[in-house]
């Protein structure tokens, strides 16, 4: 029989109050509730035992001691191997931990409930040998390509709400098993259109990778993706490929290998709907900014502002969803901010960026982020350093639910920015608080 704790744990109370520690300090240290420190002094809740050690090294105790402090003294432990041990903290439970095993013929084997559930090292490394090794089907219709875009679609809603953290680690789960259908018997319509779902969804986890700095990931993402617009015979798909390709590109600093990826993308541009026309124009236009082709920019930005007012939005494919008139703003903006460095005139990028922030919707945080936040350094460097403040205290807000290096870069541009202005005390607080918010992606 195990021994029940269900009584206050007066020792362990009295050694947090000796560390100086109250339940609430305590709770912050070793990162749990507030409440969860009472429970545990209570004798409601056990802590479970990977997080034991953070707690014995706040309270300067070996694991033994805080197991004596936390009345865990275990009688006649059970030496069945095949009792259950899962991880949870449970209520009025101490003891010896057991392993989690079963069979396949019984499920879990000789589950016993009053057992302290247990996971090991830790929850990620519980589940990290898990696999499911699920057969797809021998053949695919309609229903298939519907279920890979309704997962797509998903992913990209958390990509653009959160970063591409969650979205990319549970978007390549799905892309591994969406390519083993590229496998299965199908019509030759139904093959095209899983070719063009797996292609695109090849994309929004490529996109993903990139957010949170996995270039390696992203760049064979993107090729797959590429690999699937091209054995589907889809133009739009292979020409939106390329040019996230070439974004990435000029991300890394490979920009002659950028320029050929989006000229590519050019290549039959009278197969590609307006939208998509102007979006590649738009990269294009960047590209060139950046090699100092200024002029030649603004040119092509001109262009992609007309490929834009003749878009049928109701038309685009898929994943040309997301490039609406605040994306458009906001990506032209970032096309003529070189020109407005240049010129130290903030002008129509200016202009631009204030557009795509007043029109972003509530299903695209991250981009509205990234406009505020490219909008605050433009003007710290070549505007008004006070409205830059109140700019960029917006954008840290935003950003602060994104988990996304791309992100980071733009706060530390922003940091670099204020550099110049330290002097002015709001500056400085902006810097500090800018600097704080950029995360460890």
């Amino acid at each position: 029989m195990r021994k029940h704790v269900g009584k206050r744990r007066e020792a362990f109370a009295a050694r947090r109050e000796a560390m100086g520690f109250t339940q609430e300090s305590l709770a912050a240290a070793v990162g749990v509730e507030f409440s969860t420190v009472g429970r545990w002094e209570r004798g409601a809740l056990t802590p479970q035992p990977w997080r034991r050690p953070r707690i014995a090294t706040a309270l300067d105790v070996p694991l033994d001691e805080l197991d004596a402090l936390l009345g865990q003294v275990s009688t006649d432990a059970p030496t069945n191997p095949s009792q259950l041990s899962t991880g949870q903290e449970v209520p009025g439970q101490s003891g010896t931990s057991l392993a989690l095993q079963g069979s396949a013929s019984t499920g879990v084997a000789g589950y016993d409930p009053t057992a302290h559930v247990d996971v090991g090292a830790g929850p990620a490394e519980f589940l990290k040998p898990l696999t499911l090794n699920v057969q797809p089907p021998r053949r695919v219709g309609w229903a298939e390509v519907e279920q890979v875009k309704l997962m797509t679609r998903t992913l990209a809603a958390s990509e653009n709400l959160y970063g591409g953290g969650m979205a990319g680690e549970a978007g390549l789960a799905h892309l591994r098993w969406a390519s083993r259908l590229l496998s299965s018997q199908a019509d030759t319509s139904v093959e095209a259109g899983m070719f063009e779902a797996v292609g695109n969804l090849a994309g929004v986890v490529a996109f993903s990778a990139f957010d949170v700095g996995n270039h390696d990931a992203a760049a064979r993402c993107f090729r797959f993706g590429l690999w699937c617009a091209e054995q589907g015979g889809s133009w739009e798909l292979r020409a939106a490929t390329l040019a996230d390709m070439a974004r990435q590109a000029i991300y890394l600093g490979n920009l002659d290998d950028a320029l050929s990826l989006i000229e590519f993308a050019q290549v039959r541009a009278d197969r590609l709907s307006a939208t998509a026309r102007a979006m590649i124009g738009v990269v294009r236009a960047r590209l060139l900014a950046i090699l100092g082709r200024h002029d030649e920019a603004r040119a092509e930005v001109d262009r992609a502002d007309i490929h834009f007012v003749g878009r049928q939005a109701a038309t685009d494919p898929p994943w040309l969803v997301y490039y609406d008139e605040a994306e458009h703003a906001g990506s032209s903006a970032r096309a003529l901010t070189p020109l407005a460095m240049a010129d130290k005139r903030p002008g129509d990028a200016t202009e631009r960026l204030e557009t795509a922030i007043r029109l972003h919707s509530d299903a695209y945080p991250r981009s509205r982020a990234f406009s505020r936040t490219r909008l605050a350094t433009l003007h710290m460097t070549i505007g008004d350093p006070r409205e830059a403040v109140d700019i960029g205290q917006q954008a840290i807000a935003d950003a602060a639910m994104l988990h996304s290096r791309r992100m980071n870069e733009e706060l530390s541009k922003l940091v670099r920015a204020c550099e110049g202005h330290l002097s002015i005390p709001e500056v400085a607080d902006l810097s500090d608080f800018a600097a704080s918010a950029i995360s460890n992606v």
